[in-house]
């Protein structure tokens, strides 16, 4: 190489080196990392409590309607267009045990098992003094109290040789509610009453369900509803069972987890 050419590589050499030397140090600290917010962990939060499940108990009848014919039969509408009385007397055993005085008893009996697990509990009647209320308001008490269940509760008068419970509900349908959830409460009730030991209907309905379009009750629900008829007031062995406080409380027993288990699904 000649001289010239080494000369000019030396001053390309020092400039480089001049260059390097003046160049900002690299940082030995790594930059701080950001969390993206989603990412982020959540600040804790309070979980609102849970709704607490309702439940509309209507004990058939009522113990002043014998003595206010005038208002139990004044027409209400059915539900379908007619018009059916606000309400009857009920059935009784050949012993004048009452209809009424029986669900009223059994009402009670099965709202204070359903409170004790917590369920909010209404009545469709305060007493068993009282009138009424008509067939039709019974019929919408599940809406206003915006029930998850309405569960009316009664005891049959039919040919003392006829046993067995049954429950209804209301078809053909008029509303979603009537369409399916009322069918998986009625079910579950029939079930749970199985198990409590209690026979089917020999006399009504099949296996002891019993589609009705005539029960104004049911018809003017919007929520799941089924009506209970728990027995044959006629027939003796069933009017014992039902007198006695014990045959109640096993009423009352399969009733509450018949409810309890439409509730849990």
């Amino acid at each position: 190489m000649s001289a010239p050419s080494r000369s000019a590589l030396l001053v390309l050499a020092a400039a480089v080196l001049t260059a390097c030397a003046t160049a900002a140090p690299v940082s030995s600290t790594p930059p701080a990392v950001t969390t993206p917010a989603a990412l982020a962990s959540p600040v804790p939060t309070t979980a609102p409590a849970a709704r607490a499940k309702v439940v509309v108990l209507d004990p058939g009848h009522n113990g002043g309607n014998s003595r206010n014919l005038a208002a139990v039969n004044k027409p209400v509408p059915d539900g379908r267009g007619g018009t059916k009385p606000c309400n009857t007397t009920g059935t009784q055993t050949d012993a004048g045990y009452t209809e009424h005085a029986f669900t009223w008893d059994l009402a009670e009996r099965v709202r204070d098992k359903l409170t004790a697990k917590g369920v909010t509990v209404v009545m469709t009647r305060d007493s068993d003094t009282g009138v009424g209320p008509c067939v039709d308001v019974r019929g919408a008490a599940g809406e206003k109290a915006n029930a998850d269940a309405v569960i009316s509760l009664h005891a049959d008068g039919s040919a003392p040789t006829n046993t067995g419970f049954h429950v209804a509900y209301s078809q053909p349908p008029l509303n979603p509610a009537q369409a399916g959830p009322a069918l998986v409460l009625s079910a579950d009730l029939r079930d749970a009453l199985r198990t409590g030991g209690f026979p089917v209907s020999d006399y009504i309905g099949r296996d002891g369900l019993s589609p009705r379009r005539d029960l104004a009750g049911l018809n003017h629900s919007t929520r799941p509803t089924a009506l209970v008829e728990c027995a044959n007031m006629r027939n003796a062995g069933e009017a014992a069972l039902m007198t006695s406080a014990d045959g109640r409380e096993r009423y009352a027993t399969a009733i509450a987890a018949g409810i309890e288990t439409f509730l849990s699904r």
